[in-house]
């Protein structure tokens, strides 16, 4: 018979999870401050939330939306394309070329964008004539400088040329944060250098450039208010200002603008979400979402499982 003493039964620790008395009461505070914030918007008659649902669909006001939009997309599309170029001016190997450049960057990214729109809104006053040729030489006259360049014309090149100075910088640190040896290894496999940019260094520079680029398209959406300076009357701030001023209603046309502004901010924050995260594929620090064992083969999900170290690159699988 065995003499050996029976083992001790063990005791679980019973865990108490750490109080944080200082959440507890920050979370009260915050709680208060919204619902006192709230209690007031709902229960103020002067908000008059009626007005403001009359008019937040009014056809003027969706006017002034669908105007707001098409700004904003053209702005950005001619922001994008200077951005290129001046990217690849200030990359260049030609004096000319980054002092032009450069020049076109410092000059918009340091003047305001409000006192930009006012000159391009008394552009028909400076010069009365559009024409091109030699200073000196013969010129061949465009037409006249007032119907040529109007108030939306002026507002999206106003917009455009600023916003390119913004996003050139942007540009070039999303292609210098691509390691030069990305582009040596696919010389030395032959790649050309037109192959190399678009299959190697632009996918890996856009994990860079999408999310400030996306903050960019927002700001943009809000600074379109700023036309009213040229002025263009069909803008969504410009009709709601209007429409308040003409029926003293000031207060509830502001917030129909802002809430107009809210929804389309919010779509796009969603399009720039799913963005980043396709951009962001196979990146350890992306928002990517890692690939469920169920999409590896069979001898990936061997390898994956016999390893206990899961943040090992050499592991990182794509679909």
């Amino acid at each position: 018979m065995s003499t050996e003493p029976k083992p001790e039964p063990i005791e679980l620790l019973k865990a108490r999870p750490v109080p944080h008395p200082g959440r507890v009461i920050g979370g009260i505070i915050v709680a208060l401050i919204a619902i006192t914030v709230i209690h007031s918007l709902i229960t103020n008659p002067k908000y008059d939330w009626p007005t403001v649902q009359k008019w937040l669909f009014a056809p003027s006001i969706v006017r002034g939306v669908m105007y707001t939009l098409l700004l904003t997309v053209c702005a950005m599309l001619i922001g994008i394309v200077l951005a290129l170029l001046a990217a690849v001016g200030r990359k260049s190997t030609n004096p000319v070329n980054r002092a032009v450049a450069g020049f076109y960057i410092w000059f918009f990214r340091g003047t305001p964008i409000y006192t930009q729109l006012i000159f391009w809104g008394v552009l028909p006053s400076l010069y009365s004539q559009v024409s091109i040729g030699l200073p000196i030489g013969p010129q061949y006259v465009l037409g006249n400088t007032q119907e040529i360049f109007t108030p939306l014309v002026c507002a999206l090149l106003g917009l455009g040329l600023n916003e390119g100075a913004y996003l050139a910088e942007i540009f070039r640190s999303g292609f210098a944060a691509v390691d030069p040896g990305q582009a040596e290894a696919a010389k030395a496999l032959g790649m050309s250098p037109r192959q190399i940019q678009w299959r190697i260094v632009a996918p890996q520079a856009m994990r860079v450039i999408v999310p400030p680029t996306g903050n960019e398209t927002i700001s943009m959406l809000k600074t379109t208010s700023l036309v009213i300076a040229i002025p263009v009357t069909n803008e969504l701030t410009f009709q709601a200002t209007r429409i308040g001023q003409k029926y003293y209603t000031v207060i509830p046309m502001l917030i129909v603008a802002a809430l107009w502004y809210l929804f389309i901010t919010s779509v796009l924050m969603v399009g720039q979400h799913y963005l980043e995260a396709y951009y962001g594929r196979g990146s350890a620090t992306g928002s990517g979402k890692a690939v469920p064992k169920r999409q590896l083969s069979k001898k990936q999900a061997a390898i994956l499982a016999a390893h206990t170290v899961t943040d090992d690159p050499f592991l990182e699988f794509t679909p």
